[in-house]
């Protein structure tokens, strides 16, 4: 079967492989589309960082690079493995892409995304999505219904979203500021939008702050050169500040700025990954008594970001901004990301599309 494989920076290549073998409890999958991640694109022009398999091989997977490509899928199932009964072939799924050891306290408590051997499916081994087909554990598959599967591969960076925001205490009626109008953090407002908060975002790029507004995730979009977003968060909150920030652009100032907009004993939920550690400025948490934490993928977010997107609710095809084919993956998505990036919310590599 054709799959697109990745040997380190700068390299990927479509390849000939074996099928992997269903075995009992696992099920196989056609995938559909495949959405192309931030994490592929530093993966792509910076080279393998963990949990990809360069140096030996996962402790999971057991493989090591090359690895098949793609974490963000939807697709259709093919085949069921023996005792695997709640499936059915033809059925409209999406995957959860992770490998977890299912034994530490962690796993075993539910909190399993920190599973200190954490990998990704499509990143770490154990397949990926752009592929003809794929074989995964039966507990990693979700059914989506009659959701289109274009907007079915939007699922997973959606139960980021979702997990993001159920990690904070923040309820309808409340404010909250999100910084970065990128994927995530549109996703991040969508999901707020949806429970009932008030979304306030901060960009600096026209073409995402028009996109924000035009979905309808925001009733205030503020561009940090043109106002004091501390000073406007307090404008349009009485004084008081908002209630909850979310860090998505993975930017020191944006993470500054989001703390002081807070109220007192407000909540600053990281979301983005920060390459360069930011410093930690404790006097402006501590004396308001402001509290800091992060969010890291999902753990039992997919089944409520699945219902969300059947809900009718999120506008979900106005984040898909290009479709393409596996052929073209480096020019047309990873190149045009990197010089264009700012143009697109989500582009989908199309495998077998609506065929699956």
């Amino acid at each position: 079967m054709r799959a697109v494989r990745y040997y380190g920076k700068e390299d990927v290549r479509i390849e000939d492989i074996e099928p992997q073998e269903l075995k009992p409890g696992t099920v196989r999958i056609n995938p559909a589309y495949v959405g192309v991640c931030g994490s592929d694109l530093h993966l792509y022009f910076d080279g393998p960082v963990a949990p990809c398999p360069a140096d030996a091989p996962h402790p999971l997977s057991g493989e090591q690079l090359p690895v098949t490509f793609g974490h963000e899928f939807s697709g259709v199932v093919t085949e069921l493995g023996e005792g695997v009964t709640d499936l059915k072939v033809g059925e409209r799924v999406v995957v959860e892409p992770l490998m977890v050891c299912g034994e530490c306290d962690q796993c075993t408590s539910g909190n399993y995304n920190r599973c200190s051997k954490m990998g990704f499916i499509g990143i770490s081994g154990k397949g990926g999505g752009l592929s003809d087909s794929i074989v995964t554990d039966r507990r990693w598959v979700h059914s989506v219904g009659d959701l289109p599967l274009d907007q079915a591969a939007l699922v997973e960076p959606l139960a980021v979203a979702v997990h993001a925001v159920r990690s904070t205490p923040v309820e309808a009626g409340q404010t909250a500021i999100v910084g970065g109008a990128g994927p995530i953090g549109l996703l991040v407002a969508a999901s707020l939008k949806a429970l009932g908060v008030k979304v306030i975002m901060t960009e600096l790029s026209a073409a995402r702050k028009q996109r924000a507004v035009e979905l309808g995730l925001t009733e205030h979009m503020l561009d940090p050169r043109e106002v004091d977003v501390v000073a406007e968060v307090k404008k349009l909150t009485d004084g008081r500040g908002a209630d909850v920030a979310f860090e998505a652009t993975g930017a020191a100032p944006v993470l500054y700025s989001l703390t002081e907009a807070l109220k007192p004993g407000g909540w600053l939920e990281v979301v983005a990954i920060h390459v360069r550690t930011p410093e930690l400025r404790l006097n402006d948490i501590q004396y308001s008594e402001k509290i800091v934490s992060a969010a890291m993928g999902y753990a039992n977010n997919h089944p409520e970001a699945i219902e969300l997107a059947r809900s009718g609710d999120l506008p979900l095809d106005g984040f898909i901004t290009a479709v393409i084919e596996p052929e073209d993956l480096v020019a047309k998505g990873f190149e045009e990301l990197k010089n264009n990036g700012e143009a697109h919310v989500k582009i989908l590599v199309k495998v077998h599309g609506d065929d699956a």
